[in-house]
């Protein structure tokens, strides 16, 4: 059998150039998978990178609002951040470009974790002083209504120490009299009655003060008409229309005292009926009696 040269080299050469096409696109296929896969990791690390920093934005703002204003320190962080957010978005990265994010990435988490260590540690600070705050002023108006339930307690004490330190008056009587002499006599009649006779005994009372004391006695007729009419004294609210004017010493102990009421012109003769005395300190009642003339 004879072999063509020629055709043997032709033959030779298409045999190259068809195992030359295939290594080349083999070649090429591996090349473009290599690339299509590195540009995906690519694109998948932008994609974390960009939703860090969403993330982080998000956070300063949850905490601008919690706080319900926003400090200067957040506000940089803030815009330092939405500044590195806006350049990756406009960037077509390569491995370097996202390098340098993650990098910078890495910072502001990294102040971003400072930041709101710092900011919880005031808030625990602030959570404490309040809580101290309101201990104080529990524990301030604990001792306020302590004081003032002991001012009243004071003042009831003191009400209790006055009032019993006042004087007051017992063995109330009055007759009537026919004349005012040695020899006068006890009536029941109105018309024949020239005096009233009025006896009482200031009571012992050692918290009482001792000296002067000025009373007052006061006899209503049966028409509530003041009996020796001497005027009237005046006190802070009120004023007394008084009979006869006592001036006496006080010395504590038990006094006896007995005083007479003179009938005047204008009042004789005297009518019938009941006859209303009184005794006064001031304008405090002590006590009194009753007498009936027919």
């Amino acid at each position: 059998m004879i072999v063509n040269p020629q055709l043997f080299n032709y033959r030779l050469i298409i045999s190259s150039l068809i195992v030359a096409f295939a290594v080349l696109g083999v070649f090429s296929f591996s090349n473009y998978q290599s690339i299509n896969s590195e540009q995906q990791y690519l694109e998948n690390e932008k994609k974390i990178v960009e939703s860090e920093l969403s993330q982080m934005i998000k956070r300063y703002d949850a905490i601008a609002s919690e706080k319900g204003h926003m400090t200067e320190q957040l506000k940089a962080a803030k815009l330092e951040t939405t500044n590195a957010l806006d350049s990756l978005r406009l960037v077509n990265g390569d491995i370097e470009v996202i390098s340098k994010f993650k990098n910078q990435l890495i910072i502001l988490q990294s102040k971003e974790t400072h930041l709101f260590s710092k900011i919880d540690s005031l808030k625990a600070l602030t959570q404490k002083l309040s809580t101290e705050k309101l201990l104080a002023t529990a524990s301030l108006n604990k001792e306020r209504e302590m004081i003032a339930a002991l001012l009243a307690k004071n003042r009831t004490l003191e009400k209790t120490i006055s009032e019993a330190a006042l004087i007051t008056a017992n063995s109330f009587s009055a007759m009537a009299k026919t004349k005012i002499s040695d020899k006068q006599s006890t009536t029941t009649k109105a018309s024949k009655t020239k005096a009233i006779e009025v006896c009482f005994t200031i009571a012992e009372n050692i918290l009482a003060e001792p000296g002067e004391r000025t009373l007052y006695l006061q006899i209503l007729n049966p028409k509530n008409n003041i009996i020796a009419d001497k005027g009237a004294v005046a006190f802070e609210n009120a004023s007394l229309i008084y009979s006869k004017k006592i001036n006496t010493f006080y010395n504590k102990q038990n006094k006896d005292i007995c005083e007479f009421v003179t009938i005047e012109n204008d009042d004789e003769p005297l009518s019938k009926g009941s006859y209303f005395v009184s005794i006064f300190e001031n304008n405090r009642r002590l006590g009194g009696t009753t007498i009936i003339l027919d």
